[in-house]
């Protein structure tokens, strides 16, 4: 696994440096934080960063099998548990913000307002702390006095004390996944039928969202089918511990780590007005002085 650790290190770092550099031109210009869209897109920013680096905190710390007190670990899981469904909702929230802007032009400005945004953000974390607070709930009532205070290797299956807890989280985890396909759809179709009916500027421009909403899909596609991989691993886990060990860094690179690349992509280089801040950052500025 030498090799396939390093390589993980490797995109870890790579993703945490890009996402850095974007949260860094998100505070270079105010038509950007006072945009719900631009404030969506650094709320997944941030939310990734934070993601991918407990993550990988918890990867270093199972693969050198070193083992921390229990309050510690649910520390940690409480943080990546909230941020791993920050992600997926925020995404949906940005797929309903291209809906009304592009199928209820009149009403966009009220509906997503500076203050609209800021609820909208309390309201995403609220609706990411549900599935964490109902399974560590369950979790302390069954859970012995003094655990607490033992020294384990950190993962969510130390907290799975009842096989029906695990098929709890997996549930939980199903109807999110329901809930947001459904609106994903719902906005999509919606849009499209204003695409078709469009014409000339308001085609290219309806078209334009079309996209940004077809891409958004996409990244909550694999976002969302990470909800399904505690399901799959722990059938998993039942047959084979080697086999659970591949499929788990299978799902750590292409529903973890994968859609975190998207982010930059959507926003990042598609957006002409954050690209072209983007390109007048220091970094960026180089070839310009040269």
């Amino acid at each position: 696994m030498n090799d396939k650790f390093m390589l993980i290190q490797v995109f870890v770092v790579l993703f945490l440096c890009i996402n850095l550099l974007l949260i860094t031109t998100f505070f270079t210009k105010e038509v950007f934080y006072t945009t719900m869209r631009y404030v969506l897109f650094a709320v997944t920013l941030m939310s990734d960063c934070l993601l991918l680096f407990l993550t990988n905190i918890l990867l270093l710390l199972t693969y050198y099998r070193y083992t921390i007190q229990m309050w510690l670990c649910l520390i940690m899981y409480i943080i990546s548990s909230l941020y791993m469904f920050v992600t997926p909702v925020t995404l949906t929230a940005m797929t309903l913000e291209r809906y009304v802007a592009i199928c209820l032009p009149l009403r966009h400005a009220e509906l997503c307002s500076p203050r609209s945004t800021l609820h909208g953000i309390l309201i995403i974390h609220s609706l990411s702390s549900l599935p964490c607070i109902v399974f560590l709930s369950i979790f302390f009532a069954s859970a012995s006095y003094g655990s607490d205070t033992q020294g384990r290797t950190c993962s969510v299956e130390i907290f799975i004390i009842h096989r029906w807890q695990g098929h709890l989280r997996s549930a939980i985890n199903q109807f999110y996944f329901l809930i947001m396909c459904i609106t994903i759809v719902f906005s999509y179709v919606k849009i499209m039928r204003v695409a078709k009916a469009a014409s000339g500027e308001d085609k290219k421009s309806t078209w334009r969202g079309l996209r940004t909403v077809g891409l958004h899909a996409l990244q909550l596609l694999l976002c969302l089918i990470q909800l399904w991989c505690p399901f799959i691993e722990s059938a998993v886990l039942q047959i084979n511990l080697m086999l659970f060990i591949k499929v788990r860094y299978f799902n750590y690179i292409t529903f973890i780590l994968a859609p975190r690349c998207l982010s930059p992509l959507i926003y990042g280089l598609r957006d002409e007005m954050f690209f072209q801040a983007l390109k007048k950052l220091p970094l960026c500025g180089l070839r310009k002085k040269h």
